[in-house]
């Protein structure tokens, strides 16, 4: 079942789920990217940028934020340590963008979030920082490169951090969806969502056919590969 990508729609992407069972579904998501330090992961790369220039005007974009959580977290930090750091997120779903707003503000932190088609309209701007959590796998393999290639021209550096497809990622779904939330359609998106994923192998290949030359991969808790590259690490040689 896991040897090949296994792309079906998820319950959550659905435009007709009721916005009380989605923000059911977003608050379930919270606890797991919390459990799965999906910012920890993100923010010390992030942090050594920013220290290396603390006069820099840095701008942080979360490509697909969903409900926000991974942009306010990494605001706060960045806050918290003397940073100015002017973070946004983008998503396609109103019902997210909504509760993520709602967030931010409940959390005291500056981040603007607002809807866009990743895979169909441009970026607004450039930034200095482009992160992009559990969305890969949303996307088939032409998707993935076209994405790349479209965040790689916007940024200075890109973070890119998904799961990986195995019998143990499968495992641990299963029982992480269950013990952090009780949404079925979290459940069940989750088993469908480790189908859908990348190898470490399969992400690789699709970064270098996106042009992303100097991309780093790094293996992380709990079955998650987490992709850094910068303009400056080796270029982006992508499709014009």
């Amino acid at each position: 079942m896991l040897a090949r990508r296994e792309l079906v729609g998820e319950l959550m992407d659905d435009p007709v789920l009721a916005s009380a069972a989605h923000l059911e579904a977003l608050r379930g998501l919270q606890r797991i990217n919390r459990i799965s330090f999906t910012s920890a992961a993100l923010w010390p790369r992030i942090e050594r940028i920013l220290a290396a220039d603390r006069t820099a005007n840095a701008s942080l974009l979360d490509v697909a934020c969903g409900g926000g959580d991974v942009a306010i977290a990494l605001a706060r930090r960045a806050r918290r340590r003397g940073f100015v750091l002017q973070t946004e997120g983008c998503d396609i779903s109103e019902t997210a963008l909504h509760h993520a707003s709602e967030q931010a503000r409940h959390a005291g932190e500056r981040v603007k979030f607002f809807r866009l088609d990743v895979t169909a309209e441009p970026l607004p701007r450039h930034y200095t920082f482009i992160t992009c959590t559990l969305f890969l796998h949303h996307l088939a393999d032409a998707f993935i490169v076209a994405l790349l290639c479209t965040l790689a021209r916007s940024c200075d550096y890109l973070l890119v951090s998904d799961l990986i497809r195995g019998w143990t990622g499968y495992a641990l779904t299963w029982i992480g969806t269950r013990l952090l939330s009780r949404s079925s359609i979290v459940q069940e998106d989750g088993l469908r969502s480790v189908r859908a994923a990348l190898t470490l192998d399969e992400a690789r290949a699709l970064a270098t056919q996106a042009g992303l030359r100097g991309a780093r991969f790094e293996h992380q808790w709990p079955q998650r590969f987490l992709m850094t590259w910068s303009s400056a690490s080796g270029g982006f040689h992508g499709r014009n």
